[in-house]
């Protein structure tokens, strides 16, 4: 399973500490986490117990865990922000949280059963709950899917959700702007992109309306970065073309997003509400989805051109 950059580098400096602590012992023989007695090689290691006591004293030194919650008073549903009971915070509660996280990205059950190993769909979900409003939202955004060209796709995708489900949680990685299915992108968890992320010039590409925001700022962003190396007198011409944002890709992108608004103009006012409900409820889940550390994709990298020589 792939891990993210922040949790490699944790592993890495346990290792280089564990190192230093047993230089004697050979690396291969030592363990992540050692007992800290009756272990002078450094061979031993550290119990389930052990961890679940060192655990505890993590999380009671926490400051409170404050999360919100959803509660209604006087027939009225109101969000507030409580502290969450630290006694919930234990070791195992760590792979429901693994199961849920990704339950509400949009994994398919029998995906994720097989990333939890489970031989039984039954036991995967007792692993977590399904938001309906975000279950709703996702099918709603869904519907409004776009290519590279501002083509709409899916228009009939209701009959083909549950399928379609499963197919992107398998053969799809998320990518600043969309989604991705370049297999050797998505086989490396969306950081090894051929074309260096161009994603509007890629037919792998495809993004949804609830991308519409990102775009919408990737253009100014592109704009602006354009502007800046128009001004910039002390740079050679070579370094200036490589990093100048091509014509054909704001060009495309802004063709993108005047096909997404256009088709949201198109909706009824009620049609049009659901939607930009929906795409609100699709944004908030998919910020803590990116908080947690779930997927961290690289943003587009400069049209560099190895061949040249420096």
């Amino acid at each position: 399973m792939p891990i993210t950059e922040a949790t490699a580098a944790l592993i890495v400096g346990q290792q280089e500490r564990v190192r230093a602590q047993f230089p004697e012992t050979p690396a291969p023989e030592l363990v992540l986490l050692p007992k800290p007695i009756t272990n002078p090689h450094g061979r031993k290691p550290l119990g389930a117990m052990g961890i679940s006591d060192r655990h505890r004293d993590w999380v009671n030194a926490l400051p409170p865990v404050l999360i919100p919650l959803t509660v209604e008073e006087n027939g009225v549903r109101v969000t507030k922000t409580l502290p969450f009971d630290k006694a919930k915070i234990f070791p195992y509660a760590y792979r429901h949280t693994y199961a849920q996280r990704h339950a509400d990205a949009g994994v398919d059950v029998t995906v994720l059963k097989e990333l939890m190993d489970h031989r039984l769909t039954s036991t995967t979900q007792r692993y977590y709950r399904v938001g309906e409003e975000r279950r709703e939202a996702v099918e709603r955004v869904t519907t409004m899917q776009f290519d590279r060209h501002g083509n709409r796709i899916w228009r009939q995708a209701k009959a083909m959700l549950d399928s379609e489900h499963a197919r992107r949680a398998v053969g799809e990685v998320a990518v600043p702007y969309g989604g991705c299915s370049e297999p050797s992108n998505v086989a490396a968890g969306g950081q090894d992109c051929p074309i260096r992320f161009r994603c509007v010039g890629c037919g792998h590409f495809s993004a949804d309306i609830s991308y519409l925001p990102d775009l919408e700022r990737y253009l100014t962003d592109l704009l602006r970065h354009r502007e800046r190396l128009t001004a910039t007198l002390d740079a050679d011409e070579w370094a200036k073309t490589e990093t100048m944002p091509s014509d054909a890709e704001i060009t495309r992108i802004r063709r993108l997003i005047e096909r997404m608004k256009g088709d949201l103009d198109e909706l009824i006012e009620d049609e049009r509400g659901q939607i930009e409900e929906a795409v609100t409820v699709v944004r908030r889940g998919r910020a803590k989805i990116t908080s947690l550390g779930i997927s961290r994709v690289r943003q587009p990298l400069p049209d560099l051109r190895p061949e040249r020589s420096a």
